[in-house]
């Protein structure tokens, strides 16, 4: 008996390992879609032998991660114009027996606008995150991240051939049944606004900052 709730005990732990470690991610993404550039930093576990991977190259140790992202695009990423939206999509999670390691997969897709020289440059892109994980001081952080980019185009193109997106008779296009209550403000590009975050954290258990910055664009409406 005392065996099996011991076994028990272990599967739970795992459970909850693996929660914390997709929360982790989750929240990266999430800091990363406005280079809120302090809580990416602080998804990343301490010390020389972190390693952040991306198709440009390679940053080696926490301090070179941390001025990769505090920047690079630096000042762009407060112009409403700006975004890099990258979803964290179907993770798989497994924990190493030392339950302080894990492993984890996941598909990473979105888009990026970039400001600049009078103009904004747009590209959708996707790819699979490999990513090494560390519980340092009871907390799960990334201790490698590489992310290999599998595709990337301008949306313009797409991946529809132009005759069939021609051919679309819009008027056979489903529309969107009688509204409850219309919507007068959207928070969406290039509004700048940036949706609050219900969760602190996961690493430092701070409240995020995002407040600070959306009290700065004066918007009013229903959001």
């Amino acid at each position: 008996m005392e065996a099996k709730i011991k076994e028990l005990e272990n599967q739970a732990q795992i459970l909850q390992d693996i929660e914390e470690i997709k929360r982790l991610q989750r929240a990266y993404g999430y800091y990363l879609e406005h280079w809120i550039a302090e809580e990416v930093i602080d998804c990343f576990a301490d010390g020389p032998d972190t390693i952040l991977m991306l198709y440009v190259g390679t940053y080696l140790g926490k301090e070179s991660i941390k001025k990769y992202f505090s920047t690079f695009w630096s000042g762009q990423e407060t112009d409403p114009e700006f975004l890099h939206e990258v979803m964290q999509i179907s993770g798989i999670i497994d924990v190493e027996t030392d339950g302080q390691t894990a492993k984890g997969r996941w598909y990473g897709f979105g888009m990026v606008a970039v400001p600049a020289g009078g103009g904004v440059g747009q590209m959708f892109m996707g790819g699979i995150y490999q990513a090494d994980y560390i519980k340092q001081d009871g907390k799960w952080k990334i201790k490698k991240l590489q992310f290999n980019r599998t595709l990337h185009f301008p949306p313009g193109e797409g991946w529809v051939k132009p005759e069939r997106v021609a051919a679309i008779d819009r008027k056979k296009m489903q529309q969107p049944m009688e509204l409850d209550q219309p919507r007068t403000f959207e928070p969406g590009y290039p509004s700048g606004y940036i949706v609050p975050f219900h969760f602190k954290h996961p690493v430092t258990g701070k409240a995020s900052t995002e407040a600070q910055r959306n009290a700065t664009l004066n918007i009013q409406g229903n959001q």
